[in-house]
């Protein structure tokens, strides 16, 4: 397996210099069907510049692929989201796009309408892997009767409680957003952070937040937003916001929340120091290998009063899919190659290692959890199977293009940060979401 890492140039990568820089990367390392040993090679495009290390999950699966298929070679490169969405859109402009690659939903679509993307339908079919996902997971990733993409990992996520740290400051654990404030007050006077974000370097880490937009009807709102038929700056969504900076005037948010990183808000939860951490399934490793995971439960978030529809929901969807070009289609040994790699990513074995790194399946698979050695990953996997709880079919921001998403995050920690008002963090996204239909 090769594997290449460049430099992160994060979200100022924009404008005509990083569309040449990108452009000379792909034309230097774009896809050939074999290498120099004879073996079939594939190209697996990530957003992670170490995906090693980042992504343990699909490391793994990848070796186990490449040990049980000799004769085919993984090259796996990777970059930060920014700079990896912005070779992608290069990349299908010059038809130079990777073999398989991670993508956001609407980024995808976009490249389907443009006839850039596989039909993976007919090879999911003949693999028998429809029936093994979740219907929910094919409808998600369906355009005009075209399975354009496959679901890369699972998108599990909510609160990271620590209950000792809550027991300890006489803190019950709460259920409704008038409880976690109240917690908020309570923890804030003997100086303990509530809620572990970090906003540098890493503005999509909001995930709680997000699934709270849903608490207050964004799925109903959501065709309307990207026509222009329904205003990001409405009512509902102006509660929402108002709620965020009420968690900010309770000192819910670390004083260093601009400058902390997500890895070290992680930090910042596994060495006993916030009550919660706002992550995913994916953190379930790290809070398993450090000193506070007997204490760890795993929170779906606050119910509102004064939310809109179904209040008992946990994000639990397909994350951003894996799309594979339409160019593979003119290589046989290379569609081989590709056809083996689906049908191996999404076997039972490859669904273990999944969960033995850590990640829930995302196939109908039911996993092997040993309750002790894996007691944080079966606390968010309980969670989502709790009677009552259902999942939207896909998190707020893989709905979007990317500018969108981007002011989405920035809004939500504008107001964490008392940079934005909530009326200011609403103008944000809906202008994003005008310019983007001019």
């Amino acid at each position: 397996m090769r594997s290449t890492a460049p430099r992160v140039l994060g979200r100022a990568l924009v404008g005509a210099s990083a569309l040449a820089m990108a452009a000379a990367l792909l034309v230097g390392c774009g896809p050939t069907s074999s290498d120099t040993n004879g073996k079939t090679q594939i190209s697996l495009s990530m957003q992670n510049p170490d995906v090693k290390t980042a992504d343990p999950a699909t490391w793994a699966i990848v070796e186990a692929f490449e040990k049980a298929n000799p004769d085919i070679d993984v090259e796996v490169t990777g970059e930060a989201v920014a700079e990896h969405l912005q070779k992608l859109s290069v990349a299908a402009q010059s038809d130079t796009l990777p073999d398989i690659f991670w993508v956001y939903k609407s980024t995808a679509e976009q490249m389907q309408q443009s006839g850039k993307l596989l039909d993976l339908g007919p090879i999911l079919e003949d693999l028998g892997l429809v029936e093994k996902f979740p219907e929910s997971t094919v409808n998600n990733f369906t355009q005009d009767d075209v399975i354009y993409g496959v679901p890369y990992q699972g998108l599990l996520t909510g609160l990271w409680v620590n209950t000792k740290i809550l027991a300890d400051n006489g803190v019950e654990m709460p259920t409704t957003f008038d409880e976690l404030v109240a917690a908020a007050e309570t923890l804030n006077a003997k100086g303990v952070t509530t809620i572990s974000n970090g906003a540098n370097q890493s503005a999509f880490s909001v995930w709680s937040f997000l699934t709270m937009l849903n608490r207050f009807g964004y799925e109903e709102k959501i065709d309307g937003l990207l026509d222009g038929s329904e205003q990001y700056t409405n009512d509902d969504f102006l509660r929402l916001y108002e709620h965020i900076d009420e968690l900010r005037e309770a000192g819910a948010f670390a004083s260093n929340v601009s400058t902390q990183t997500y890895q070290q808000a992680v930090d910042q939860f596994t060495s006993g120091n916030a009550a919660m951490l706002d992550a995913g399934v994916w953190a379930s490793s790290a809070i398993q290998n450090s000193d506070v995971a007997a204490n760890v439960d795993f929170w779906q978030g606050p119910q509102f009063s004064d939310g809109v529809g179904e209040q008992n929901i946990i994000m639990n969807v397909a994350s951003a899919p894996f799309a594979v070009s339409q160019k593979v289609s003119d290589d046989e040994a290379k569609l081989n190659a590709v056809t083996k790699f689906l049908e191996f990513y999404y076997s039972d074995q490859a669904q273990q290692i999944l969960v033995d790194n850590g990640q829930p399946p995302v196939t109908t698979y039911e996993p092997e959890v040993d309750a002790s050695s894996q007691s944080a990953l079966k606390s968010a996997l309980d969670a989502a199977t709790a009677d009552g709880v259902t999942s939207p079919e896909s998190q707020p921001d893989l709905l979007v293009p990317t500018p969108v998403a981007n002011a989405m995050y920035d809004s939500i920690y504008g107001v964490i940060q008392g940079q934005l008002t909530p009326e200011a963090a609403l103008d944000l996204v809906q202008k994003a979401l005008d310019a983007n239909r001019q």
